[in-house]
């Protein structure tokens, strides 16, 4: 029987919020250009991202799937990152579309804005679904058969829209109060569907390699592909092991010089040693293997912080008072038909801009405050609802009451 390794790699980048203050409200409305040195650009970090990440990373990928016809991958690529890469570094750009030329990537669907949109519009998410689902075949020429929700959010109320909106599969945290006793080495199909199935992340596997890499203190390190390759080795019955992680993991989160570019160049190759060994996409891995059981999920997971639920994002009361109030806004906004004031309405819907809000403490808090831009959750805040407001100006000058 073989046994699948189902690399999977997100990649985003949001347009950050600058510092966009009351006095700015009502006379510009460039809420994403950084306006001076000491600010932060999405230019740069978009650049520095590239730099470190993306063109080493997909330099060794592209090697490695030359090199190992077996070898395959999944990503998914968000719009927001998609339309930085085409303004900023079509260098970038370029290595994504050269794997996905190899025939051996496939790109999963999400939303454009990288939102959680299912939770507030249903027809704002599947419009961001389906302008990601064009950008792609745009790009890259495919059209995605497998689907993820922004940041993994997950439910049952998902997998049945997935289903029937005709995917072959959806993608999920396996969280273990979920899962229970079952193993997320295995291909399931989600409660109250009919054709669609279920990957679910081996999320300890995973942050060997997204968060515990570089880590001096780690039991297990330094982590080598052949010592990963052995832990996989040794669970005899799994059909595939889903890693599913950011794609700034290489590079990024994990610098160079923690040794995780030697890692990816020889974990293909140390996997691929043991016969019945393999590497699938999440289409390939769905249609090799029959589900073993139905899960059943009620209540919403992801794959962020502790809790794995939406609280990263919906929290607190800074956080759901302004995703309510953006939401709030739809009906006028859309019936403008003002490209750019949607456009602007859509970028502020991404999610990030609710994760720097997030006022948790501990592992969980620093994490956070790792990603921001913003000093602290109230100042993600304040530049927010600023922004917000001015979209409530536009629709005024408009005669829009709002």
């Amino acid at each position: 029987m073989s046994k699948a390794i189902v690399l999977y790699l997100h990649v985003h980048q949001p347009y950050r919020i600058r510092h966009y203050t009351m006095f700015d409200t009502a006379t510009k409305h460039d809420y994403f250009d950084a306006q001076y040195e000491d600010q932060e650009s999405n230019e740069r970090i978009l650049h520095k991202v590239a730099e470190k990440s993306y063109i080493p990373t997909n330099a060794r990928l592209l090697e490695l799937l030359e090199r190992h016809p077996e070898f395959k991958i999944s990503l998914s690529i968000t719009g927001t990152v998609i339309e930085q890469l085409e303004r900023w570094s079509p260098q970038a750009l370029q290595s994504f579309k050269d794997l996905c030329a190899t025939g051996q990537v496939e790109i999963v669907a999400e939303t454009y804005h990288h939102s959680l949109a299912f939770f507030y519009s249903r027809a704002e998410f599947e419009m961001q679904v389906n302008m990601h689902k064009h950008k792609i075949q745009q790009v890259f020429g495919q059209t995605p058969q497998v689907f993820r929700n922004t940041e993994l959010c997950y439910n049952n109320d998902v997998a049945y829209w997935a289903d029937k909106a005709g995917y072959k599969g959806v993608l999920a945290e396996g969280w273990d109060p979920i899962l229970n006793w079952r193993s997320p080495n295995y291909v399931y199909r989600p409660s109250y569907t009919n054709q669609i199935r279920l990957l679910m992340k081996n999320y300890k596997l995973s942050d060997d390699i997204a968060f515990r890499f570089g880590n001096q203190e780690w039991s297990e390190w330094p982590l080598t592909a052949d010592k990963f390759a052995g832990w996989l080795n040794q669970e005899p019955n799994a059909t595939n092991f889903n890693l599913f992680m950011d794609y700034e993991t290489f590079g990024e989160h994990q610098w160079e010089e923690s040794g995780i570019f030697g890692f990816l160049s020889h974990l293909p190759g140390d996997w691929l040693k043991t016969e019945g060994n393999t590497f699938m996409t999440v289409s390939e891995v769905i249609d090799a293997n029959e589900p073993v059981d139905v899960v059943d999920v009620p209540e919403t997971i992801t794959w962020a912080d502790t809790e794995r639920d939406l609280s990263a994002w919906l929290g607190n009361g800074l956080q759901t008072s302004s995703i309510g109030a953006l939401y709030g806004l739809q009906d006028d906004i859309i019936k403008t038909g003002d490209f750019n004031l949607i456009e602007d309405w859509r970028r502020l819907q991404t999610s990030d801009h609710f994760y720097y809000m997030c006022t948790k403490y501990f592992n969980d808090g620093d994490i956070h405050a790792y990603f921001s831009p913003y000093k602290t959750p109230y100042e993600a805040y304040i530049n927010f609802m600023n922004a917000y407001h001015d979209l409530k100006f536009r629709l005024s000058e408009k005669g829009v009451a709002v």
